[in-house]
């Protein structure tokens, strides 16, 4: 076998798989209907949160918003396909709106929002790096997401100040709420055995 052929292998095996498998699918269904319970229980306590928080300091009611940011990066760095983020986000969110929360059918709005934050780390590194700071970088723009959804859908008549705050604790509570706890998530997941078919499983027994 010649080098040239060894390159082109190897090149080839280093080559992302996009391609979805029938594990990849359920999964993220899985994933996204968890995360969706997530959020009925998040909509009571992060909701009166928000309202408490965002009293004493207008905007700073997104520092306990993360949570709901969390299917995005859990996907992504799970299924590690393109869409990911946004599939198990959106999926979440319907759960979320089907059960019944204040926001109704928005919530699939802001859901998708997230799910593209959250996704546009990975697509800007074509999907080829998966690690705790990826992830935590998708939970922030996943709140960056949140955040402009919000803007266009009633913040611009608010003040500077507001949008500003509401920004960066958005984008500070993402990175925590949904990216290192997305992270820390699939950590304890891998232990389990629960995703030796994934390469966050695979990574956990050093096989990659």
């Amino acid at each position: 076998m010649s080098a040239a052929s060894v390159a082109n292998g190897s090149a080839q095996s280093a080559r992302p798989n996009f391609s979805w498998r029938i594990i990849d699918i359920v999964t993220a269904a899985v994933l996204g209907i968890a995360v969706g319970f997530i959020f009925v229980v998040w909509n009571i306590v992060g909701g009166a949160g928000y309202e408490t928080v965002n009293a004493l300091t207008p905007g700073l009611g997104g520092l306990v918003a993360g949570v709901w940011f969390l299917g995005g990066p859990l996907g992504a760095y799970i299924i590690r396909k393109p869409g990911a983020a946004v599939f198990v986000e959106v999926l979440a969110a319907t759960v979320s709106a089907l059960i019944g929360n204040q926001w109704g059918i928005t919530t699939l709005y802001s859901g998708l929002a997230q799910g593209i934050g959250a996704e546009l780390i990975f697509l800007l590194l074509a999907y080829r790096r998966f690690n705790a700071a990826t992830v935590t970088i998708s939970g922030l723009l996943a709140g960056v997401g949140a955040w402009t959804y919000e803007l266009f859908t009633g913040n611009l008549a608010k003040t500077f100040e507001y949008n500003v705050i509401y920004l960066v604790s958005n984008a500070l509570s993402g990175a925590i709420l949904a990216g290192v706890l997305a992270y820390f998530l699939t950590k304890a997941l891998a232990a389990t055995g629960a995703l030796d078919r994934f390469a966050a499983g695979r990574e956990r027994r050093g096989d990659i």
